[in-house]
């Protein structure tokens, strides 16, 4: 894809800060550096999001977040990490070439605020939802 931004990484026409890359994935420093480290997950092949991505590719990009992970916490300090990945537009994704947010957590207090509103369950429509979205393998 010519205007993609990520697409201009991977081929080399746009610089980044390469932290990893092997034949099928590239991660590089996100420019914003929401938290120090903050790393971007791609796969080279272009892909708009994980509901463009086949299971041969979701699998090798995945497969590479415990590896850069690690390198995040051994070489940082890194006492935990976030990792966020917004698909469509309504979940805040802004570039439409798939990617994984890798966000060290460093110290209590940092800026990244990531919460999750809590809910009195109730038991009998998750149990229809549930039934509802089954998935036969």
């Amino acid at each position: 894809m010519t205007d993609c931004i990520f697409c201009k990484i991977v081929s080399g026409d746009v610089p980044s800060s390469k932290i990893y890359e092997d034949d099928h994935v590239l991660a590089f420093l996100d420019i914003t550096q929401v938290t120090p480290g903050h790393t971007l997950l791609i796969p080279k092949q272009h892909v708009a999001d994980l509901f463009e991505m086949d299971s041969d590719l979701a699998s090798t990009v995945f497969a590479r977040l415990p590896k850069i992970a690690r390198q995040l916490k051994e070489k940082l300090g890194a006492k935990g990490l976030n990792i966020v990945n917004n698909n469509g537009e309504l979940a805040g994704q802004t570039v439409f070439h798939s990617h994984i947010h890798l966000l060290p957590r460093l110290e209590e207090g940092d800026e990244l605020d990531i919460r999750f509103t809590t809910h009195e369950p109730d038991f009998a429509a998750l149990g229809q939802l549930a039934q509802d979205l089954y998935l036969e393998d």
